[in-house]
Order: structure tokens, then sequence, then C-alpha cells
């Protein structure tokens, strides 16, 4: 377990006062925020155990637990893993089921924010790649489906369709999922949405041949910092580690700031991650006021680009 920037507050959420106000910052209509402790974990899930990968959750969630964190965030697929084949059906759960009903448990006995990865079946019977989010009081306050399913994830997925921004005590926060980091124009609508903290559980993998291409752990680090950077926001990304189906998992969990530094990461191997996030601090507000990249944005260009763009291509 590892804390680079922190102050530590072993208060409990719910001493903390909650900051009731609102204002215009940058453009961008954000709560007044608190600072908030993060723990990203570092999975190697039992592929296909559902039980058993929910037993390493609660066992990581309550070491860092005991460090005072305020948010928990587990890997894409971390209650399954992610090569489950003809499994898929009989992993898929509803959305509240028996397994958010144990994620909130989790969550509530040590009073945190729990965001997880799973497999979610619709009441249409459409599966989708999902993330959840369990309040301290054990309740679902979040859910979301990917929105951009990676190669063959479309054979076995259905594409979510809507974003989940959500209003918390310290803030507003974005659920995401692994490959949604690749496209900077959605974490860019989220954060115009006014989500002050982006939260992405992810399992980003690789093969021999994409290794010896350059593909690895610290480049996947570094798009997380990217993303905080050209947002000017914080970004929490819990990986996972191990080997499926020949495809090993990269780890590099990290938190990130708004200047695109690190404030906490983890390499190879488990483990927790943890780092405080100041989503209202005066420091970063200064930051915001020199690294204006949301204000200096040229919307109309870009528009003016996109309707060029299509029309060479109608053409």
């Amino acid at each position: 377990m590892t804390e680079d920037n922190g102050r530590k507050t072993n208060k409990p959420l719910s001493s903390v006062r909650c900051p009731g106000t609102r204002r215009l910052t940058l453009g961008i209509l954000w709560r007044s925020g608190m600072d908030v402790k993060i723990a990203v974990v570092q999975l190697d899930c039992v592929l296909g155990d559902v039980e058993a990968n929910l037993n390493k959750i609660e066992h990581f969630v309550a070491s860092a637990a005991l460090d005072g964190v305020n948010v928990v965030v587990v890997p894409e697929l971390g209650t399954t893993g992610y090569f489950v084949g003809d499994r898929l059906n009989e992993l898929a759960e509803p959305v509240p089921g028996p397994t958010t009903e144990r994620l909130g448990a989790i969550a509530r006995k040590h009073n945190t924010y729990l965001v997880s990865g799973m497999i979610e079946r619709a009441d249409d019977g459409r599966l989708y790649n999902a993330s959840v989010m369990l309040s301290p009081k054990g309740e679902l306050v979040g859910r979301y489906r990917k929105c951009h399913l990676f190669s063959a994830e479309k054979e076995f997925f259905s594409l979510g369709d809507r974003a989940a921004v959500v209003d918390t005590e310290f803030g507003r926060v974005a659920l995401t999922i692994c490959y949604d980091l690749v496209f900077p124009e959605y974490i860019r609508s989220l954060v115009l949405q006014g989500a002050q903290l982006i939260l992405n559980s992810t399992d980003w993998i690789t093969d021999a041949w994409q290794t010896s291409k350059g593909w690895g752990g610290e480049v996947v680090s570094h798009l997380a910092a990217t993303r905080a950077l050209e947002n000017t926001v914080h970004v929490a990304m819990a990986d996972r580690v191990g080997v499926e189906a020949g495809w090993k998992s990269l780890g590099h969990s990290c938190i990130c700031a708004p200047s695109g530094s690190f404030l906490a990461r983890i390499e190879e191997g488990e483990g927790v991650a943890i780092a405080t996030a100041e989503l209202d601090s005066p420091e970063w507000e200064k930051w915001r006021s020199i690294a204006t990249y949301l204000p200096d944005r040229r919307t109309d260009f870009y528009a003016a680009l996109q309707r060029e763009a299509a029309e060479k291509t109608r053409g």
C-alpha cells in the first residue's frame, strides 16, 4: 500500500462536512468539492469465480479502509475476470443483484464508496461490460455500461449509450471503463458535465507482439496522466495483473493530479495505491488559471473542420 502525496485523514466520511454550494470555474459548473482519499486496487482475478474475487475485493477494501479512504476503485470485470468464454451468460447478473448486494455490504462495512467492474445482464437479456458504484450506506448510486467496446468485445457485449456522472459528498465523479480513456473527446465531455474526478476501472492487456512494439504498463499509466493534464482534473485508474488465455494484464494502476503528475501508483503485482485528491484546492485553482486548456478550446473552429471532413467523405 502506498501514499505519495497525502496528509492522512482518518476521519470517517460521515464526519466530514459536505459543502453544498456550487460555482462556475473556467466555464464549467463544478461543485464546491473537498479532499477525497482514493484507493485503486490492482487485482489478479480468479477467472470465473465470483465468490473468490469478491473475497479478494473485500480484503483489499478492508486494508485500504484502515487508511481512511473515501472511495475504492476495482478493475474492469473485477468480479469475474475477462476471458470467461462460454460462461459469459452464466456469470452475468442483473443490476441490482447478488453481486451489487455483496459489494454494497462491503462498502457499508468499511464506510467507503466502492466502484467495481462486472458483467451486467439487462432486463431485455443484453449483456454489458459494466461498472457499478456503491455508497458508504451500501446503496447503488451509479451504474455505467461501457460506451467504447474494444475489438472482439463487440461480439459479446452491447454498447452502452449513457454517461455516468455521480454527485457525491466530495464532488462530482464520472465512471469510465478501460478503452474509454483512449477517446479524449469522451473524457472531455464528462468534464464539461462537471466531473471533477474520473474513475477508470480497466484491464489493459498485451501479448508478445504488442510488447515488442512498446505497448506496456508505462504507456497506459501515462494515458491516464494525459487525460488528467488536458482536462485539469484528477484521474484514478485501477488495472489488473495476471495472465488469462495467454494475455498479460499490464498493471500500473495510478492516481493522477490535474498537472498530469502521479500522486500514487503501483507497477507489478497485486496491491493498493492510495492518494488524496484535493478537488477544491486553491493550488489547483491557481494551476487552472495558468493551464487554461478548457476555456481556450476553439469549438467553432472544430465544428467547421468536422463539416469539411464530412463533406470530403460524402464527395
